[in-house]
């Protein structure tokens, strides 16, 4: 078998045959399916792992994921797992929870002796998303102590989570927040750890971590008030996509809302959600 990328060219031997199946592997460990177009991305996530294992090809390290070798498989996935994000991405999401649905959800539940809300953020990353979530929740909730609010925020990559879990971020990442969020929600650091902020302790309260493989049983229990699960479910196949979006509805409270990303539709996906807004969904009853 002819290399597609040849010695001369690439640093490793990577042929069609260990392409089909890294990307066969992928689709049956996360459902993630990646077309050839994404043959030079998998080259580039994994180059530097066959570095770290002092490995001269892809041959030997397909041979090593098919012993299914339960660390490799899990640094695998990791590398190839996309994990771009930023604060406030695609602020029209959090303009709407703090101009509609959060206010709606209080003037509906405030009657109750303590009310409860419960937000997932799937696919969180570096915890950009749920901690962004977190602040209009604090901003919008000024009596927040006499609340069981949560918000769980999952990811597939272990790696990403452990620095979501930490909340520490280089200050040049914030240039999304603005400057009252800076000053409310970040404590900067000083010395060696100059040009590094801190997220703010009560807007960790609110954020609990867990690794998951959205392929994989659901172990929450309970429903969900609203969900963010954005550009995660492009990398799905279209009979993917579709499960995991009625999986979504199920986990969903009646009128229950879904956020998408940019580059994404639930059109011809399901019938069980109504468009509301740019990528906002609510659950049809």
């Amino acid at each position: 078998m002819s290399a597609i990328n040849p010695s001369t060219e690439k640093e490793f031997l990577f042929t069609e045959k260990d392409f089909q199946f890294l990307t066969q592997l992928v689709h049956e460990k996360t459902g993630i399916s990646l077309n050839a177009e994404k043959r030079e991305l998998v080259y580039g996530r994994l180059a530097k792992r066959l570095r770290e294992l002092g490995l001269k090809s892809f041959d030997p390290y397909c041979e090593l994921l098919k012993r299914d070798d339960e660390h490799e498989v899990v640094q695998f996935i990791n590398a190839i797992t996309t994990n771009v994000t930023h604060f406030f991405r695609e602020i029209h999401h959090f303009e709407f929870l703090e101009s509609t649905l959060l206010p709606a959800i209080i003037k509906e539940k405030s009657t109750s002796y303590q009310p409860k809300l419960r937000i997932w953020s799937a696919g969180c990353s570096s915890g950009n998303e749920p901690y962004s979530i977190a602040m209009v929740l604090r901003e919008c909730m000024t009596n927040l102590t006499r609340w069981d609010a949560k918000i769980l925020a999952t990811d597939l990559d272990s790696n990403i989570l452990e620095v979501a879990k930490n909340g520490i971020y280089p200050a040049a990442s914030l240039t999304t927040v603005s400057e009252r969020r800076k000053k409310r929600w970040f404590k900067n650091g000083s010395g060696a750890n100059e040009g590094i902020v801190k997220i703010s302790q009560d807007i960790k309260d609110l954020v609990s971590y867990k690794q998951l493989n959205l392929m994989d049983p659901w172990p929450m229990a309970g429903l969900f008030d609203f969900i963010f699960c954005r550009n995660v479910a492009i990398y799905f196949d279209n009979e993917t996509r579709e499960k995991i979006i009625d999986r979504f509805a199920d986990r969903l409270t009646d009128n229950g809302y879904l956020f998408v990303g940019h580059s994404e539709t639930l059109f011809g996906v399901t019938s069980r959600f109504e468009c509301v807004g740019k990528t906002i969904y609510r659950k049809v009853v």
